[in-house]
């Protein structure tokens, strides 16, 4: 395609414009457990797509320093907060990720007190499985003494940001202790890539499906977690490992389009633009921060190839599968549908704003 930094940053504009522009047009239904309605599409919904999609927006912000983007996130967590936040669950803590690093840069005192109240709350009131895993419990189930990769991006890396941020050593250490706990369930020593879930109920992966943008949730994540927190160096020289042996299979799978599909080693699925942005932001930024070789740099730009392909006129991110639960058969993922999101939204300024280090501003 020969992009240059000129066409990702036009990129960059459209993709902000379509996720704030996002509507809940009422294809779904899913009310939560409290009889609310759930919306895991609109912008203005606080849940965990849309904390994904903040994430993405203060990134922007902390790249370009558009005094635009940082009034736009700080109205909305206002404008959330004085309405009053949701039960506590590990959907809607991804919200808070966004919200740490923006006053990690502020120091903006409206902030601390909700950051630490809620850090507070998912240290003694989080759900555990045994090994002290975070139970993933959302808003609309319960999923008693299950492991989901999701659980480390939405849970995890906001409270490895606040930690460092605060100086509470604990919260860092928290963190750190799920990315092991996860590792040791979710990923295949097999292949290095993750299945989506585990259950100490049988004690089996479930489908043992090798799903993509769970994978992408940690191909980006360990990386985010790197950039977060400083961790102990047994546990991030443990985290490097396991980012390395997933990725070595991720290069093999990458589609001659430069996405990937929705399980990852099945070519009979349909290619998935979200996984697809998550896992080409971590391999740019794995090559930037000298953790891969040259072929992580060369599979990332293929990567946002296929993301840029696949943002249309309205700044919306095409192809990404909508909120996935758990499949007790590979089926199951196949089959879930596309829908526009607040994730894919951010997964692709992630993976766009990483690889203006790559492509340079003027191409």
């Amino acid at each position: 395609m020969g992009l240059t930094g000129h066409d990702i940053r036009t990129g960059l504009d459209r993709l902000v414009a379509g996720m704030t522009g996002l509507k809940h047009s009422g294809r779904f239904h899913e009310p939560n457990l409290d009889g609310s309605a759930g919306d895991y599409i609109s912008f203005d919904s606080w849940e965990w797509p849309q904390g994904v999609g903040l994430y993405g927006l203060v990134r922007l912000w902390l790249l370009t320093g558009r005094e635009d983007l940082r009034r736009l996130v700080e109205d909305w967590y206002a404008s959330q907060i004085a309405g009053g936040l949701p039960d506590l669950n590990v959907n809607t803590t991804a919200p808070m990720l966004g919200l740490s690093v923006l006053w990690a840069k502020t120091r903006d005192p409206r902030w601390q007190p909700v950051l630490d109240a809620w850090a507070n709350r998912v240290l003694s009131e989080m759900g555990r499985t045994p090994e002290g895993g975070f139970e993933h419990h959302v808003s609309d189930r319960i999923n008693d003494n299950e492991l989901w990769d999701d659980t480390l991006y939405m849970v995890a890396l906001f409270l490895a940001s606040y930690g460092q941020a605060s100086g509470r050593r604990e919260l860092v250490d928290e963190a750190s202790l799920q990315f092991l706990v996860h590792t040791r369930y979710l990923a295949d020593p097999e292949t290095g890539l993750w299945f989506h879930g585990w259950t100490f109920e049988g004690r089996h992966n479930f489908a043992r499906a090798r799903w993509a943008r769970g994978n992408a949730w940690i191909t980006a994540g360990v990386l985010d977690l790197f950039d977060l927190a400083e961790l102990a160096p047994p546990v991030r020289r443990f985290l490097e490992g396991v980012l390395v042996a997933q990725v070595d299979t991720l290069l093999r799978l990458q589609a001659p389009s430069g996405a990937w599909r929705t399980l990852l080693d099945d070519p009979t699925s349909y290619e998935e633009i979200s996984a697809t942005a998550g896992i080409g932001y971590g391999l740019l930024k794995g090559y930037r921060l000298g953790l891969g070789t040259p072929a992580w740099r060369s599979a990332g730009l293929r990567a946002l190839e296929a993301v840029m392909r696949n943002i249309d006129e309205s700044g919306t991110v095409l192809n990404v599968s909508y909120g996935t639960r758990m499949g007790h058969d590979l089926q199951f993922y196949k089959d879930i549908p596309i829908q526009p999101t607040g994730y894919g939204q951010a997964l692709a300024i992630l993976c766009l704003s990483e690889a203006l280090n790559h492509v340079g501003a003027e191409g």
